[in-house]
């Protein structure tokens, strides 16, 4: 299958609970991976305004995750610090390795990459930034709870 990203619409909606979705404005997410009708990984063309983030700092207890940037000077927030990523270079974050990470676009240009991920079941995703855990849910979709176990109001 042929993917042209032109005919792809972009979503900038989050499925965060509404108090992170400020946190992602400027983030755009283009879901090749569905149009072309991949079932094990998902694949995303992103574009990142200035001043916006990939996603909240978090890991993944099974999810193996890979980005590639593409086009623009994207910082990388880890465990170990700040790096920034070039065109060319590519980050990936293995499952179950606890290292909180996302992109964060400091610079004053669009920032475009591709990230892959798995669609590994019951995945949980923690975020050691915040009050936040990504719990599978049985649609497929999410669930978010407080670290207490409390639920998100949605």
């Amino acid at each position: 299958m042929i993917i042209k990203p032109e005919n792809i619409p972009s979503r900038t909606t989050s499925i965060y609970p509404n108090e992170f979705k400020p946190l992602v404005v400027g983030r755009a997410k283009q879901a090749l991976g569905n149009v072309a009708g991949l079932k094990n990984f998902g694949v995303n063309l992103v574009t990142l305004a200035p001043g916006s983030c990939s996603a909240l700092r978090h890991w993944h207890t099974c999810q193996d995750e890979f980005i590639y940037v593409i086009e623009g000077e994207v910082t990388l927030v880890n465990n170990a610090g700040k790096q920034i990523l070039k065109p060319g270079m590519m980050a990936a974050f293995p499952a179950g390795e606890a290292d909180g990470h996302h992109l964060v676009n400091h610079s004053n240009a669009v920032v475009v990459y591709l990230e892959v991920g798995d669609r590994s079941p019951n995945d949980e995703a923690y975020y050691p930034d915040d009050d936040l855990i990504a719990k599978s849910a049985a649609d497929g979709g999410r669930i978010f709870t407080h670290k207490d176990g409390t639920l998100y109001e949605s």
